[in-house]
């Protein structure tokens, strides 16, 4: 499946990604180390590969628990957006997780994208809710939210094990009763 609004897109992550997409993690190591996911020292173990992350987002999405998307502009990826966590059954729900180039942040792609996967979950998956965790300090991903009106829920004190610490995060949630005409027209 791939959603897309103009030269924005997002399509499924896939093996054939790995170079471009360590290429952009390179490029990026100081715009995004802190605010990447590490593993705490309990979890033992080495961090893992782009094979084995993409195999196990890739297993996930057939299972129904995640969407891997990579972000496209002009079709040419730019990013990474993904829904993890689905959950069926009275719940229905999931959350969203996002990262760009730094030379393409602050252009609006990442609101657009996240309104596709966004009204994506609760128009074809009919997901009720979507949560986005972010941390105070991230200004960027701060803007994001507020451009498509996810309310504050709380603060989650030491939520992630963020670039070597466990970091507290804000959270944002929509349900689809608040997005009666989507989230794109939000930002288009």
């Amino acid at each position: 499946m791939q959603l897309s609004a103009g030269p924005i897109g997002l399509r499924p992550l896939t093996t054939r990604d790995a170079h471009r997409w360590a290429q952009l993690r390179r490029e990026n190591h100081e715009w995004l180390v802190e605010w990447e996911a590490t593993q705490p020292p309990e979890a033992g173990g080495r961090s893992a590969t782009y094979r084995s992350m993409t195999r196990d987002l890739i297993r996930q999405g057939k299972e129904g628990r995640a969407l891997p998307f990579v972000l496209t502009y002009d079709d040419k990826m730019v990013g990474q957006l993904t829904v993890t966590g689905i959950t069926w059954g009275s719940a229905r729900w999931a959350q969203v997780g996002y990262w760009i180039d730094k030379g393409y942040a602050g252009r609006g792609i990442m609101p657009v994208a996240v309104a596709l996967a966004c009204d994506h979950c609760f128009r074809s998956l009919r997901l009720h809710r979507i949560e986005i965790a972010i941390r105070p300090e991230n200004t960027a991903s701060l803007r994001v939210v507020e451009k498509l009106g996810f309310p504050l829920i709380g603060t989650a004190p030491r939520y992630l094990h963020i670039n070597g610490e466990w970091r507290d995060h804000m959270i944002f949630a929509l349900t689809a009763e608040e997005v009666d005409g989507g989230l794109l027209g939000r930002v288009q």
